[in-house]
């Protein structure tokens, strides 16, 4: 029987209604068998992830949340996206970790406590070994779990004793090491032991937590999009390690999605990676050998997948806003599924400090394939190395960030990219400010406080790709140079000697300023720069500001949570002939031969400085706009 004309009418009009969102609130009090009320609202936060449909909210209110939250399904577009939130003004923590009690004192400073394997349900991570493609034990194993002493971790020690005290130890003398308390822990048949070191504190009267949970916001799935995390404090994770020819899980990550917001969190204390934007695991994890030939193959199998890595499928994330700190490989890894994002306004600091493990992926930032990626506002320090974008960095665009006090590496690490990609209105403040292990990169109205170093990689091949696209082109080898310098600041270490000429071009060449470009096959393009306390440019730069003798006396102040850029501008920086910096400026970087645009295609001008002022046709060189002559004191975050 057909409906009638008015019953298909009704039908099509109420289709056309737009669904009513619900909202969920969870709360301590709450109850997994209530309706998820503000009234009655539901106790844990995953109960309402199986209630959440497309365009809900999830509203969290005040309290710690022991759980991992495993989204079963995300929003269906940037308008009906699922979104958890914290409720505003609360204060709510999700913990992978749970509280430990019943510890015995051995002796001194040391005490242990003996847990069921039970405890940990199906995973534990003191049994669990980090390991994988590109990482380096140092002689030693290390394990995901991890002992937390009022919310901050322990050391693990490589052996048990490394934590008992020597016999002749005085009774109640401290035990420590010079990296701090350590712990360890043995797993047995039925239970596990945990020895730790609490210098001055009685662990049963203070907050002792240790890790149960690998991840603590994270889909087991590929292909939960369109979820926004926001307004929480996320911390304790036993994350594995995330090299990027494997399943990359972070204390929060996104899993082979598209289109996450992840803003205004804090993010803290995994034992890897804090925020994870990379691929999906499959049989090959941790199978290249190390090898570029293993992750060209990897690019090839995410093209394959049955969520093809596509511009369409994958990446388009927005992460802003965050506080990451105490993640001892990166805040924020990304293979592949960091491609099409925006990164801007976090803070990242105190990266891979302890430096018990080492391998190839540690920085504040560490991205492969980051094409038309914007990482921009970000402020980092304190970590081994501030960002890395390694492999494709394609229409990627970093601006207006802030990096100092990292090391012993480097602010910035450009490996095996081709370009175009552009580097704009950046403070780097560290002994070395860049090592450029690529080529095609657009540098401009930088300040550059430390060394520049220019490396060829002439063994491996990567790849580059068609303009906005995850396809791949071609294959190249790094030869060296095409790059382009304009309306830099580059300052040296004082004194107005030459730079080093070796007959030979380095392997390793560069210092301060860009004389180690002259020794690379392909022509770096450099103007406007201005050169100072023995900064040297490349033989070929014209219109420059040379001014060896003049040391501004550069320093970063922070005062109540403000920082402040303090120098003195010398009025010769203004003989440095500039232009307003555009794509026609730029040209086409040579293996790709593609322009630098924008990731919408349209054409690049960088009239904006550092804090958003208009430029003149004739800018100012450096990162800001007209700040005046002799002593000048900035904020700059």
């Amino acid at each position: 029987m057909k409906p009638s004309r008015s019953r298909l009418l009704l039908t099509l009009a109420l289709a056309a209604l737009p669904v009513r969102a619900a909202e969920w609130h969870v709360a301590p009090h709450g109850s997994d068998a209530g309706p998820g009320t503000r009234r009655a609202p539901l106790r844990t936060i995953q109960r309402a992830a199986q209630l959440a449909q497309p365009g809900d909210t999830i509203t969290v209110h005040a309290g710690v949340y022991r759980e991992r939250v495993n989204p079963p399904r995300g929003g269906t577009s940037d308008t009906r996206r699922i979104v958890y939130r914290a409720a505003p003004g609360e204060r709510v923590e999700i913990k992978g970790s749970e509280i430990v009690r019943g510890w015995e004192h051995v002796q001194g400073e040391v005490w242990k406590v003996t847990l069921p394997n039970a405890f940990f349900g199906d995973f534990n991570p003191f049994a669990d070994r980090i390991h994988g493609d590109w990482f380096d034990p140092r002689g030693r194993e290390h394990h995901t779990g991890a002992v937390y002493l009022n919310g901050e971790w322990l050391i693990e020690a490589a052996t048990l004793e490394e934590v008992l005290p020597p016999p002749d130890a005085a009774a109640g003398r401290p035990v420590t090491t010079p990296a701090g308390p350590r712990w360890f822990a043995r797993v047995e048949a039925g239970h596990t032991t945990i020895w730790a070191q609490f210098p001055g504190a009685d662990p049963n009267r203070e907050l002792v937590e240790v890790n149960v949970r690998r991840t603590v916001f994270y889909p087991d799935q590929p292909g939960r999009n369109y979820i926004t995390v926001r307004g929480f404090i996320l911390r304790h994770a036993a994350t594995p390690w995330a090299p990027p020819t494997a399943e990359q899980i972070g204390l929060i990550g996104t899993h082979w999605s598209k289109g996450w917001i992840i803003e205004s969190n804090v993010i803290s204390h995994s034992t890897c990676a804090g925020l994870a934007l990379g691929k999906h695991g499959d049989a090959f994890d941790n199978t290249s050998a190390n090898t570029a030939e293993g992750y060209v193959k990897t690019i090839e199998r995410a093209h394959a997948f049955r969520i093809p890595w596509t511009r369409e499928h994958i990446g388009h994330h927005v992460v802003r806003g965050n506080t990451i700190s105490h993640c001892e490989q990166a805040a924020i890894v990304g293979s592949l599924g960091g491609a099409f994002c925006r990164i801007e306004g976090n803070v990242i600091h105190d990266i891979h400090v302890r430096r018990l493990f080492s391998g190839a992926e540690m920085a504040g930032i560490k991205l492969h394939a980051a094409i038309d990626t914007v990482i921009r506002g970000n402020h980092i320090y304190r970590t081994c190395r501030g960002l890395w974008l390694d492999w494709m960095a394609q229409g990627t665009r970093v601006s207006r960030n802030l990096f100092h006090d990292n090391g012993p590496w480097e602010d910035l690490f450009v490996e095996v990219n081709h370009g175009p990609f552009v580097v704009d209105h950046n403070l780097f403040l560290s002994p070395t400010s860049l090592l450029d292990m690529s080529q095609g990169g657009a540098y401009a109205h930088n300040l550059f406080a430390g060394k520049l170093i220019s490396v060829p990689e002439l063994g491996r091949e990567t790849p580059f790709h068609p303009a906005h696209s995850t396809a791949v082109a071609g294959l190249r080898r790094i030869e060296g140079g095409d790059n382009r310098f304009f309306n830099n600041v580059f300052l040296g270490r004082g004194g107005s000697g030459s730079a080093p000429a070796p007959s030979v071009a380095p392997q390793w060449a560069g210092g301060y300023g860009l004389w180690g470009y002259d020794f690379r096959p392909h022509p770096t393009r450099a103007a406007g720069n201005v050169y100072l306390a023995g900064a040297q440019p490349g033989v070929a730069e014209r219109d420059t500001a040379l001014i060896l003798d003049a040391d501004p006396g550069l320093r970063l102040t922070e005062a109540h949570g403000r920082w402040y850029l303090h120098l003195y501008r010398d009025p010769a920086w203004d003989r440095a002939a500039t232009r307003r910096v555009t794509s026609d400026l730029l040209g086409r970087a040579r293996v790709p031969d593609l322009p630098y645009v924008n990731p919408d295609d349209s054409p690049l001008v960088l009239d904006r400085d550092w804090y958003g002022r208009r430029r003149g046709p004739r800018p100012t060189p450096g990162p800001f706009e007209k700040p005046g002559r002799g002593q000048i004191h900035l904020r700059v975050w």
